[in-house]
């Protein structure tokens, strides 16, 4: 086990470093100047120039990609800024604030919406599938089946106000939405994460539905499981027991591949309910030409979607030790 999670970490190291490499290239090399956009449009010659050395543009592309990543790890000087501090993305050409700020400060909220989102479309997706594997056939199958089908078909943006006309101006139920303050509300941090976090999850768990449905049924028609209940167990026990075990590795694995997806979802999702989070972030920086916010923000997040991934991994040999070798 030990050394399938060492492959698998190497394996997302390697994935890591590419995706700097290629992300910097792209961002820095192939924009005719990006100290333009830092500059400003009242630009000068020499004020272009002395924002190169600043930031050290003048320098070869690969020296920068790795004086990059090594601020990222060890910090780094810049002669317009001073020093900056572990962990350094640089600074932010719209604000001139370190870009670490401004992730430090919006990744919480993000992080949030996607774990209660997560919560939200496991529970619900993998009972209801499950539900409706049990009662094959009967109108709960065929409710669930319909249900799941218009929860795929719905969008954020059109779902996301109705449900803050309904639960919270109508009713009253729940916040409309606001960032976490986990240190001095963490009550009203759930409350306020929790309608956000169920409409991002109704598309996902309306897909996990289905799929764990379709995945239960194909076990249950397996021939071992078939033996068992001819050897007389119990439905109940080959249900939980042995078909239920066998349709979850897959469903780890999709879980690990829809969390990138879970933070497309965020961007949505934070506009709609006003949330200062990475999503948001990420738009400001485009819309404002921020590369090295933008960036950033890529990078933070490709890191934790691969670093999840290898603890699915790791989940997944633990349920499956066929694939540790």
């Amino acid at each position: 086990m030990l050394r399938f999670i060492t492959r698998r970490a190497l394996g997302a190291a390697v994935i890591l470093i590419c995706i700097s490499l290629v992300t910097y290239v792209s961002f820095f090399a192939l924009v005719s100047n990006p100290a333009m956009l830092s500059c400003g449009k009242n630009c000068s010659p020499q004020m272009l120039a002395t924002i190169n050395h600043n930031l050290q543009f003048d320098h070869p592309i690969l020296v920068q990609w790795w004086d990059y990543m090594r601020g990222i790890f060890f910090g780094r000087h810049f002669d317009a800024f001073g020093q900056c501090n572990f962990p350094c993305f640089g600074y932010s050409f719209a604000s001139q604030e370190p870009i670490w700020t401004l992730i430090s400060a919006s990744y919480p909220t993000t992080f949030s919406l996607a774990i209660f989102g997560a919560a939200f479309f496991l529970v619900i997706g993998v009972g209801l599938g499950m539900l409706a594997a049990w009662r094959q056939g009967t109108l709960f199958d065929k409710v669930a089946s319909s249900v799941s089908l218009i929860g795929q078909s719905t969008q954020i943006y059109f779902v996301g106000p109705l449900a803050i006309l309904l639960f919270s101006t109508t009713l009253g139920w729940l916040d409309p939405g606001h960032d976490p303050d986990w240190s001095h509300d963490p009550l009203g941090s759930v409350n306020g994460l929790i309608l956000p976090s169920f409409v991002m999850s109704i598309i996902f768990w309306s897909n996990y539905s289905r799929q764990v449905r379709s995945l239960m049924l194909e076990q249950l028609a397996e021939d071992h499981i078939r033996t068992a209940r001819a050897k007389g167990m119990p439905y109940r026990y080959v249900f939980f027991r042995y078909a239920l075990r066998g349709a979850m590795g897959p469903i780890i694995t999709i879980f690990g591949i829809d969390l990138a997806a879970v933070f497309s979802g965020a961007i949505i999702t934070e506009f709609t309910f006003s949330l200062h989070g990475l999503g948001r972030l990420a738009v400001q920086s485009v819309t404002s030409a921020d590369l090295p916010l933008e960036m950033a923000v890529m990078l933070f997040t490709a890191a934790f979607i691969v670093i999840f991934n290898v603890f699915v991994d790791a989940t997944y040999a633990l349920i499956d030790p066929r694939i540790r070798t």
